[in-house]
Order: structure tokens, then C-alpha cells, then sequence
């Protein structure tokens, strides 16, 4: 049966002002080169979206997660836990 929790996802965008061009980092870089580095960054917006079992199950995979991090299977279903 599908899932009936409601599961968030939250997008946050951070600006970057540079002197060279930004590839895609992690985390540790980015927060390492605003705070002791040689960028220049902030928060600019954070968007909310309530998703269903099915639609987090996909977002989980998009990010190659596993849905059963959440206890879903791929379908979005609830899994019971050992």
C-alpha cells in the first residue's frame, strides 16, 4: 500500500561570488572556502515541497539514494522493518 506520510524536500540556493569560475562541490568545500577561503557566499532562498511516498521514492533515486532509507520500497510503498 502506498505510503500515507508526507515527506519533504527542500531546495536551498547559495550564491557564490568568485574570482574564478565554481564547479559543483560538496558541502566541507563550500562551507571551508566562504568561511576561512577565498569565496564570497550566501543564503538566498529556500523552497518547500510536500511529496508522497511514490514522488520521494523517485526523488531518492534521482539523488542515488535508496527509497528504503525512508522505509519505502521503489514503488513508494511503506516497508515494515525487521
Amino acid at each position: 500500500m502506498t505510503s500515507k506520510r508526507k515527506f519533504y524536500k527542500t531546495v536551498i540556493r547559495f550564491e557564490v561570488l568568485s574570482e574564478e569560475p565554481v564547479e559543483q562541490v560538496d558541502l566541507e568545500t563550500l562551507h571551508y572556502e566562504v568561511t576561512e577561503g577565498r569565496w564570497s557566499g550566501r543564503f538566498l532562498d529556500t523552497t518547500e515541497e510536500i511529496l508522497d511516498g511514490p514522488q520521494m521514492a523517485k526523488a531518492l533515486q534521482e539523488q542515488s539514494s535508496d527509497p528504503e532509507f525512508f522505509n519505502l520500497d521503489s514503488d513508494g510503498n511503506d516497508v515494515e522493518e525487521d
